[in-house]
């Protein structure tokens, strides 16, 4: 079984993830309604996911603790069985 990152980690790699996928689905839906379905279109689409995950993934950093407090906020949390 391969080894796991240590938990201390998930608050970088939650957002690479994230940042990652949602900048890959936006840019290529963005991409492909401007230009449309072209030849081309994987070149155009990787330059505008570079740029896309460049901003992105710096902006879920800063973002992602406010998204969490307004989260905390608006929804119960469960309560312990204790």
């Amino acid at each position: 079984m391969p080894k796991k990152l240590p938990h201390r980690y998930q608050a970088i790699v939650m957002p690479l993830v994230l940042s990652v996928l949602m900048s890959a689905i936006v840019s290529f839906v963005s991409t492909a309604s401007g230009s449309g379905f072209q030849p081309g279109l994987l070149s155009l689409w990787l330059q505008a996911w570079a740029f896309s995950w460049l901003v992105a993934f710096p902006s879920l950093l800063l973002v992602l603790p406010v998204v969490r407090r307004i989260v905390a906020a608006t929804v119960e949390q469960p309560r312990s069985s204790s």
